[in-house]
C-alpha cells in the first residue's frame, strides 16, 4: 500500500499581520443577519500519498480512496481535486512514479488565483483583500464587470464555490495601485461601508510629487467638494465640501521629485490628489490635477498600507505592500 502521509484539516495560510488585540464589541453594531446568512468558508481537508511503484494517476486513486465509489473517485479527478507533486491535474492517465507525492483537497478544488494586475493577500469566511495594479478600474458600471478588479475576484469566488459574489467595500483610482477589501456578503459589505472610519485604523500612501516641499512634513485640511465635470476641489464652506484631511511626510528626494509616505485621516475621493496639487506639488503623472510630468507612464500613487478591524472577528489587520520598483527613485 502507498504510504499516507497525513491526514489533516489545514487552513489556507493567511497573507496579513494580526495581533490577538480584541476591540470591545459594544463599539460596533453588527447585524446578527450576517451570522445567520453566510455560509462558512470550510477549511481545506487534505491528504497525501506517496506512490511506491510505477503506476498512472487513475489506478493510484482507486488504490488509496478504496471504498468510496468510481463516480465519487472519477468526480474528485475531473473537477481539479489532485495535484502530483504540488501541481493539480485532470489527466486520468498521468504517470505516477515511485517517490511521487500525490495530494488530494476533499473540500474543494484546486482554484488558483492567477491574474496579472490583481494579486490575492487574503481570504476568509466574510472578506477578500487584494493587490489591484495601476490601470485597472476598481468597479465597473452596473452590469458590466468584465475586466474590473471586482469582476476578476468574482470570478475567483465563482469557480471556488459555484455561487458567490464580490461585493466592493471601498475604491482606489483606476490607475492608482494598492490594497483593496471586497466582502463575501451584502451584509458585511453594508457593516463595512456604514462604519468605515470606525473599523480602519489606518490607510498609508506612497506618492512621487512633482518638486521638492519646503518642509519635511505638513498636514494639509480642507472640505472636498466635486463639480460637474467631476473634478474635486477645495473648499472653505463645510455645507459646500465634505472635511479631509492628509498628513504627508518626505521620504527621499532626487532630482525635481520628491517621495512621501502619506496618511489619510479621512477617505474622500481624489482627496491625496487634490491636496498634493494645491500645495503646489501634484502627484507625477497626474495631469488632471496640473502635473507636468510622466516620466514612469503612471499615476505615483500607491496604496501601501491598510489596517482594519475586521467586522466580525473583531481581530485587528494589517496588510503591507513593497513599494513598487519605479518609487525607489533610484
Amino acid at each position: 500500500m502507498p504510504k499516507k502521509c497525513f491526514s489533516s484539516h489545514v487552513f489556507a495560510p493567511l497573507a496579513f499581520s494580526s495581533s490577538k488585540f480584541q476591540v470591545p464589541s459594544s463599539k460596533f453594531q453588527v447585524s446578527k443577519i450576517m451570522y445567520k446568512n453566510r455560509k462558512s468558508y470550510q477549511p481545506d481537508h487534505t491528504e497525501e500519498y506517496v506512490s511506491e511503484e510505477q503506476t498512472h494517476l487513475l489506478a493510484f486513486l482507486n488504490k488509496v480512496m478504496a471504498g468510496r465509489s468510481n463516480t465519487t473517485i472519477k468526480m474528485y479527478l475531473k473537477r481539479q481535486h489532485c495535484m502530483i507533486n504540488g501541481v493539480p491535474t485532470t489527466q486520468y492517465n498521468a504517470p505516477i512514479a515511485p517517490g511521487d507525492v500525490l495530494t488530494v483537497n476533499y473540500t474543494r478544488p484546486y482554484v488558483t488565483f492567477q491574474n496579472r494586475m490583481v494579486t490575492l493577500l487574503h481570504e476568509d469566511d466574510d472578506l477578500i483583500v487584494v493587490e489591484k495594479k495601476s490601470g485597472l478600474l476598481s468597479v465597473g458600471v452596473p452590469n458590466n464587470r468584465e475586466y474590473t478588479c471586482q469582476g476578476i475576484v468574482e470570478r475567483y469566488i465563482q469557480r471556488c464555490y459555484g455561487h458567490g459574489h464580490a461585493y466592493i467595500v471601498h475604491r482606489l483610482d483606476q490607475y492608482t495601485s494598492g490594497i483593496l477589501i471586497f466582502a463575501k456578503t451584502r451584509e458585511t459589505m453594508n457593516v463595512l461601508r456604514d462604519a468605515w472610519s470606525t473599523y480602519v485604523v489606518e490607510r498609508r500612501y506612497l506618492a512621487v510629487v512633482e518638486g521638492i516641499p519646503e518642509k519635511e512634513e505638513g498636514e494639509c485640511a480642507s472640505y472636498l467638494a466635486e463639480n460637474n465635470a467631476y473634478r474635486v476641489y477645495s473648499t472653505d464652506n463645510p455645507e459646500e465640501g465634505k472635511l479631509a484631511v492628509t498628513r504627508w511626510k518626505t521620504v527621499k528626494t532626487k532630482g525635481n521629485y520628491a517621495l512621501l509616505d502619506i496618511e489619510i485621516l479621512t477617505g474622500r475621493k481624489n482627496q491625496i490628489r487634490v491636496h498634493m496639487s494645491e500645495m503646489g506639488h501634484p502627484v507625477a503623472g497626474d495631469r488632471k490635477y496640473e502635473a507636468k510630468t510622466n516620466p514612469w507612464g503612471r499615476l505615483m500613487l500607491h496604496n501601501n498600507v491598510l489596517q482594519f478591524i475586521h467586522p466580525v472577528t473583531r481581530r485587528q489587520m494589517r496588510f503591507e505592500l513593497p513599494a513598487p520598483k519605479s518609487f525607489e527613485l533610484n
